[in-house]
């Protein structure tokens, strides 16, 4: 069963959240907090959206998908960008991934959301191919570019001073 996350499913989120992070060799960069996805979920201004997969059997959940809107200046439209995507691996093979992205697609045909993109580490072998199996573009002529830390500050504090300006 596919359903949206409660406010309620934040312990489990931030788990599997951790697990991810294992999963992917970069469990000390994983630094949120439960009390930080709260409200970054669930706050007066939500940051993301979660879709949870409950294990038929047993009702536990078995994943996990959060994801939020974004904007492409190329088709004037609205886009999803998938975060995270994880499913717990002692039901993985079972259909959660699959039923996660599927649900994701239609929210963006709901919401006539042109593009619905991610990123996966390239040596994430079964990740890479299932996506494959679902049609997925890989745009390898594209590179991830992020700044963080000090580069970040660094960068910041050249900014000139930004007007605001009230309609």
């Amino acid at each position: 069963m596919i359903r949206t996350a409660t406010v309620h499913d934040v312990p489990e989120i931030h788990a599997m959240i951790r697990e991810l992070a294992a999963y992917e060799k970069a469990a000390t960069q994983a630094r949120a907090t439960e009390e930080q996805l709260r409200e970054a979920l669930f706050g007066a201004h939500p940051a993301a959206s979660v879709l949870i997969s409950e294990d038929d059997a047993d009702g536990r959940i078995a994943g996990f998908a959060l994801w939020f809107p974004r904007f492409s200046t190329w088709t004037g439209t609205r886009g999803m960008y998938l975060e995270d995507l994880f499913v717990r691996p002692h039901t993985r093979g079972a259909g959660h991934g699959k039923a996660l992205l599927a649900a994701l697609a239609a929210i963006c045909r709901e919401n006539g959301f042109e593009r619905f993109e991610w990123v996966v580490l390239d040596w994430n072998e079964p990740a890479i191919g299932f996506y494959r199996s679902l049609g997925a573009e890989f745009l390898d002529d594209w590179t991830v570019c992020r700044l963080s830390g000090a580069p970040l500050a660094d960068l910041a504090a050249h900014a000139p001073a930004v007007a605001r300006r009230t309609p």
